[in-house]
């Protein structure tokens, strides 16, 4: 029989070599852990501290074959099943199930690490979402099997919430997968020394969000200079290239927060500084732009060439990703200096020294230039050939670890910007894992292709990662694979995905446009600045560039509810309207914030679309000032010019959507 007993506020069994730890972890929350033998002294997740809670809701019981713990709204009772102690969770108030664990399995490979399964019960109806950003068109995850690592526009961050009510973090950032199949959902770790997950019962999506946030660590607020207008290209290969776009969008009227100078700007990879050929006075430059109201983001790769001026030091230092099997490298680059593609190594974020000797070099080389922006490409980390298991870290092997290197890659930039004496930034990553927030971590959804289905494959990203903590989030507007700017079929894309861009929480163009060149450091893209697509789409592109700017103190209203309370300023409809059971399966719409419902256009010669108006408020359409009751599916008009909008009645938004003045050409 297992033993049941109390430890402080916690409840823990043990059954044979087995041992379970259920403890409070936050308000209505609760943090499941289990191993053999022990539970491991230290952790590499999420759930560094204990978030606050009031500790009069928590009560501890035990009997002789089962354990209850009660904690605000969440009730665990842990009961002994034949050759197991299996744990179900059901909201206090009412005593329904709101989850239940079937199983827990080990296998061992003789080193003291298992690969692990946690099995729980499935539910008819159920809907999940969440589970970061992936590219399979979906924002309800029930029915799919997901792998849990990181891959180029494919962001892993292992947090679902559920229709039925709850929230649950699986806090182990192993290489493995999730399967939500209609006869039960299974969490794997392919190699671990424990299960740990995090469970809340909070009443509403907004409140699990709370939960959630408090658990993993709260986003800062977004600076005020980064829900402008971010222009960007493939690469501007030179200083002048680059400052003569940000004098042509001063010289046009045209706002801009943020340009971009984008890889290859180095000398050589892991250098981590200017090349002066191409780049020979980068303080006048960041001097001008800032003259210009305009912040200059730097592309810092992760990655270090043999010539690297740095590479012997991060060798001889340990500051590398090491191999389980063969050379430690393990990337494909043709850089400078290189007559063909080498490889290259790269740093591992996840050792204190490398984060320290790596800011030093960003601090010297960027920051002290005035730069304060950094563009964290390339993070999750991009391997080739992809064998993250193969991999070894400071924090663990890489089938242990290797998840949480986009987080703790972004930590090495916060940590040194905070030790630097420097307000917040924002650091745009290509990937995230839980936590990545608290960090100033905003993510981008890679390297996709510039075609319609994809615009509509980014909506559903969008609201996932913002249900997965991450509310600071963006796409290459026009996509990133291609896209002639001469072509109008592609420039009705084009204008469709900005104005959707111009909801997202950061507004950003970017792309590989035609004619492209072949990859390597001569690579600089085809023309991607507001005035390429012609005078039609510059009169819309320009309108909307322009409405940014109008909506930006409301947006920054929803980032400072972000950074508090957890809501992201994008979100599904669900979030805010709950009780409409229709809201819980639209997945082509959003709030932005809880007045302005968007509907993006993403079919080729669309002039209306359907729009679910959510029950329990009057919307507005935001173009033409007509009322419709909630609780309805409208048509609305969508002409080329406009992506359809509507407001929540009472809100004091709607004149933000005045036309602007034209343009300068």
């Amino acid at each position: 029989m297992p033993v049941f007993r109390i430890a402080e506020a916690a409840l823990e069994i043990q059954q044979g070599h087995e041992v379970l730890r259920v403890e409070p972890w936050g308000a209505d929350s609760a943090r499941v852990r289990a191993a053999r033998y022990r539970i491991p002294a230290e952790s590499i997740g999420a759930l560094d501290e204990r978030p606050p809670s009031a500790d009069d809701t928590v009560s501890v019981s035990v009997g002789d074959s089962s354990g209850v713990l009660v904690h605000g709204e969440l009730t665990v009772s842990a009961v002994h099943h034949w050759d197991q102690v299996r744990l179900t969770f059901t909201r206090t108030s009412t005593g329904e199930e709101l989850l239940a664990e079937q199983t827990r399995g080990w296998q061992g490979n003789r080193t003291g690490v298992y690969e692990a399964q946690q099995r729980f019960a499935a539910y008819p109806g159920e809907r999940l979402y969440g589970l970061g950003q992936h590219a399979h068109g979906r924002l309800d995850h029930k029915g799919l099997r997901l792998d849990l690592v990181q891959r180029n526009g494919e962001v892993s961050i292992p947090f679902v919430l559920s229709s039925r009510g709850y929230g649950l973090l699986w806090n182990v950032p192993a290489l493995g997968s999730v399967e939500f199949a209609e006869n039960g959902t299974c969490w794997t770790a392919d190699q671990t020394r424990e299960i740990d997950y995090w469970i809340t019962a909070a009443p509403t999506p907004k409140e699990i969000l709370a939960r959630y946030a408090d658990a993993t660590g709260h986003a800062p607020e977004l600076p005020e200079w980064a829900s402008g207008f971010w222009q960007c290209k493939l690469r501007y290969r030179t200083q002048d290239e680059l400052l003569a776009v940000a004098r042509e969008h001063r010289r046009r009227g045209l706002p801009m927060s943020v340009i971009v100078t984008d890889y290859f700007h180095w000398s050589a990879m892991g250098d981590y500084r200017f090349d002066e050929a191409e780049w020979p006075d980068p303080k006048a430059m960041v001097d001008e732009l800032a003259d210009l109201g305009v912040e200059l983001m730097v592309s810092v790769w992760p990655t270090v060439s043999p010539l690297s001026e740095n590479y012997a030091a991060f060798r001889d230092r340990g500051l590398l990703l090491g191999s389980d099997q063969g050379a430690e490298f393990h990337h494909l680059v043709q850089d400078k200096g290189m007559a063909t593609q080498m490889p290259v190594a790269v740093y591992d974020p996840t050792n204190p020294d490398t984060r320290s000797f790596v800011w030093d070099l960003i601090r010297r080389n960027y920051l002290d230039l005035g730069i304060r922006v950094f563009w964290l490409d390339a993070c999750e980390p991009e391997l080739v050939p992809a064998h993250p298991a193969n991999l070894t870290l400071y924090a663990g092997p890489g089938a242990q670890a290797t998840n949480v290197f986009p987080r703790d890659n972004a930590r090495l930039f916060a940590e040194g910007m905070a030790a630097a004496g420097q307000p917040g930034t924002v650091l745009l990553s290509r990937s995230a894992w839980a936590g990545a927030q608290k960090y100033g971590a905003a993510v981008w959804s890679g390297d996709i292709p510039a075609t319609w289905d994809s615009l509509r494959r980014q909506v559903r990203a969008g609201l996932s990662i913002a249900v997965s903590g991450i509310p600071w989030w963006t796409t290459d507007i026009g996509g990133f694979q291609g896209g002639d700017p001469d072509d109008s079929g592609y420039r009705e894309l084009m204008i469709r995905w900005f104005q959707y861009g111009a909801f997202c929480p950061l507004f950003r163009l970017h792309g590989d446009r035609e004619p492209r060149m072949p990859w390597g450091h001569a690579q600089t893209g085809g023309p991607n600045e507001v005035w390429s697509y012609g005078e039609e789409a510059y009169e819309i592109l320009s309108a909307h560039l322009h409405l940014r700017e109008r909506l930006r103190p409301y947006l920054h209203g929803q980032m400072r509810t972000a950074s508090e309370h957890g809501t992201p300023p994008m979100r599904p409809l669900f979030v805010d309207f709950p009780h409409d059971q229709a809201a819980w399966t639209v997945d082509d719409q959003f709030m932005f914030g809880p007045d302005i419902l968007v509907a993006p256009v993403t079919t080729p010669g669309a002039s209306e679309r359907q729009v679910h108006l959510p029950e329990g408020v009057t919307w507005t359409d935001a173009w033409t000032g007509r009322e419709h009751a909630g609780g309805a599916t409208v048509t609305a008009h969508a002409p080329i010019e406009r992506i359809p909008v509507f407001v929540a009645q009472g809100a004091d938004v709607l004149g933000l959507f005045t036309p602007a003045e034209p343009a300068h050409r």
